[in-house]
C-alpha cells in the first residue's frame, strides 16, 4: 500500500490564505488505512482552516467530500459538478491522486494535503514499514520473499555487508540485516543453495530513470473499430 502522512497544517493553511472557496477531498484507499487522508482527516482539517479564519477575522467557505480512490477517472469524475466553483482544492491523496485531480480539472487550483513516502506493509497497528520499492525487476523468487532492495540500507543483490554484526545492520542496533533475515528464511525452506551464485548488477532501466514508466494491458485497451 501506498504510506502517506499529513502535511504541516502551517503550510496548507498559507497556502490557502487568499482563497475564500477551498474544497478539501479525501482518499478512501491506501491513505486513508494510515490514517491520512480519509474522511476524518478531511473533517480535521477542513475545521482547522475554519477556526484559523474566525480567528483572522475571515470569511471561508469549505468543503469536505471523499472519494473511493483519486488515482482512477471514474472516481473523480463526479466532482466535476461542483469543484470547479472552488478556488482550490487539497487532495488528501498521494502524490498520483493529487496529479490526477490537477489533470482532470485544470481550472482549479490543486494542492496536496499529504507528504507521499513509500510503499509499505502495516506491521502493527499504527506501524508501517518499507517493503517495496517498484523496482520494476523483482528478485524475490531467490531471496526467499524478503526484498533486499528496499530493506538493505545499500541496496546490496549480495550481502550480507561487511556492517552486519549479530544479525543487526551497521545503521542501528533496531534495524535487522535484511540478509541474516534471507539466509534465515531460505535454511527454513531448504534453498540456502540460492544464496550462492554471485547476482550480476541489477537492471535499474525497469525502476525510475529518465521517463516516467508506463504499462499498457493489449486486451484491456478499447478497440476502435469502423463505422
Amino acid at each position: 500500500m501506498i504510506v502517506a502522512e499529513i502535511k504541516p497544517f502551517k503550510e496548507m493553511k498559507e497556502e490557502v490564505a487568499h482563497h475564500k472557496k477551498i474544497c478539501i477531498l479525501g482518499c478512501e484507499a491506501c491513505v486513508s488505512i494510515c490514517h491520512a487522508g480519509g474522511q476524518k482527516q478531511v473533517g480535521e482539517t477542513a475545521a482547522q482552516l475554519r477556526l484559523a479564519a474566525k480567528i483572522d477575522g475571515k470569511t471561508i467557505e469549505v468543503k469536505e467530500d471523499s472519494v473511493q480512490r483519486q488515482c482512477e477517472w471514474e472516481f473523480i469524475e463526479p466532482l466535476k459538478e461542483y469543484i470547479e466553483n472552488y478556488e482550490i482544492a487539497i487532495s488528501f491523496g498521494c502524490g498520483i491522486g493529487t496529479q490526477f485531480l490537477a489533470e482532470r480539472y485544470p481550472k482549479v487550483k490543486v494542492i496536496p494535503g499529504l507528504n507521499t513516502t513509500f510503499m509499505g506493509a502495516p506491521i502493527e497497528p499504527g506501524v508501517f514499514v518499507e517493503r517495496c520499492v517498484g523496482c520494476g525487476n523483482c528478485v524475490l523468487a531467490s531471496t526467499g520473499g524478503i526484498c533486499p532492495v528496499s530493506r538493505c540500507a545499500k541496496n546490496l543483490l549480495n550481502g550480507p555487508c561487511g556492517g552486519s554484526q549479530d544479525g543487526k545492520c551497521e545503521i542501528g542496533n533496531e534495524t535487522p540485516c535484511v540478509w541474516q533475515e534471507i539466509y534465515d528464511q531460505l535454511e527454513k525452506q531448504d534453498r540456502i543453495s540460492l544464496i550462492d551464485p554471485i547476482t550480476q548488477p541489477k537492471d535499474w532501466s525497469t525502476s525510475t530513470n529518465n521517463q516516467p514508466r508506463k504499462m499498457v494491458l493489449d486486451h484491456l485497451k478499447t478497440v476502435k473499430t469502423g463505422s
